[in-house]
């Protein structure tokens, strides 16, 4: 039996559906270093998970073991008196097939450690959630902090284009360019109506926005202002700016209306690799041999869909 108190760490557990297995693959390998098909990890990395859309949830482990017998023994140190407690079995496991953990013996688990735990157990409102789950031949049992789906109320905005990124592939995006926003300054150069700066300020990353349109200048304010948010948003061309970043987002124009040429859109890629020493791109068109060209080279990608259209998202250095 391991007290993992002095050395924090953590279990994370994702949910998302086919289309979305690669990008949800790359904003994990933009938070933790690496990836995995078993929709639970772990790592010392601590991240809120409320800032991914695919994060379902984290235990913040106070003690794992190789037995559930040595997390029950020990339920006794954990809660406060005076204080209810609920502890939840997490169903998202790598507990599959024969192994796989049926729902009576689950509620058996949770019941037998929060008995055993100081303080009162309350399954409607308890002052404290604690959670576990079996992982990797251990057991692991700790605080629990369920994700809060933020993004999805980011859904309706004022100004809209159809052809935006959808909220929830725009938040992953900004993860994806900020993971660890610490000292970070980012900027979105060619920001539209402000998808990804509206999810990027609300985990509170350093972000400016710029775009050539007035019109669509006006609509990133007005979206950052109805959800409480703030943010520098200016109309200039990418190639007026002088300023450095760590990273720049760049979504490239590809509607009816803003649709760049590539000698447009080189000219924008030439001068974000200029102003920034990180550059993540999302495309509709294939364009490895053209950012080599450059001197931009892809780290990581992954791809997306929304209706029609497959992106790329090409994270380059």
């Amino acid at each position: 039996m391991k007290n993992s108190n002095e050395y924090p760490s953590f279990i994370y557990t994702f949910a998302y559906n086919d289309a979305e297995r690669s990008l949800c693959h790359l904003e994990m390998r933009s938070f933790f270093g690496y990836d995995t098909e078993k929709k639970i990890l772990r790592s010392d990395i601590r991240i809120n998970p409320s800032r991914s859309p695919f994060m379902k949830g984290r235990i913040d482990i106070l003690a794992e073991g190789d037995t559930i017998e040595e997390i029950i023994t020990t339920a006794h140190l954990f809660g406060k008196e005076g204080e209810t407690n609920k502890v939840v079995f997490l169903k998202i496991n790598d507990r599959q097939g024969d192994d796989k953990i049926q729902n009576n013996e689950r509620l058996q688990i949770e019941r037998a450690i929060g008995s055993e735990m100081m303080g009162d157990f309350d399954l409607h409102n308890p002052d404290q959630l604690f959670a576990v789950v079996p992982y990797e031949k251990r057991w692991y049992f700790g605080t629990y902090k369920k994700s809060e789906p933020i993004w999805f109320n980011h859904i309706k905005k004022p100004r809209e284009y159809s052809t935006a990124l959808s909220t929830r592939v725009a938040r992953a995006v900004a993860n994806i360019a900020v993971p660890h926003p610490a000292s970070i300054r980012a900027i979105d150069p060619c920001c539209g109506i402000g998808t990804v700066l509206v999810e990027a300020r609300s985990m509170g990353i350093d972000i400016v926005g710029r775009d050539i349109n007035p019109l669509v200048c006006i609509g990133s304010r007005e979206n950052l202002e109805y959800f409480g948010l703030t943010g520098d948003v200016k109309k200039g061309a990418i190639q007026d700016i002088e300023e450095t970043y760590d990273v720049a987002i760049i979504d490239l124009p590809y509607n009816l209306y803003t649709h760049a040429s590539w000698e447009e859109q080189l000219t924008i890629l030439t001068h974000a690799k200029r102003i920034a020493k990180r550059v993540v791109i999302v495309t509709i068109e294939s364009m490895d041999d053209r950012l080599k060209s450059i001197g931009l080279h892809i780290k990581d990608r992954c791809t997306t869909t929304k209706q029609q259209f497959e992106r790329e998202i090409l994270v380059c250095e």
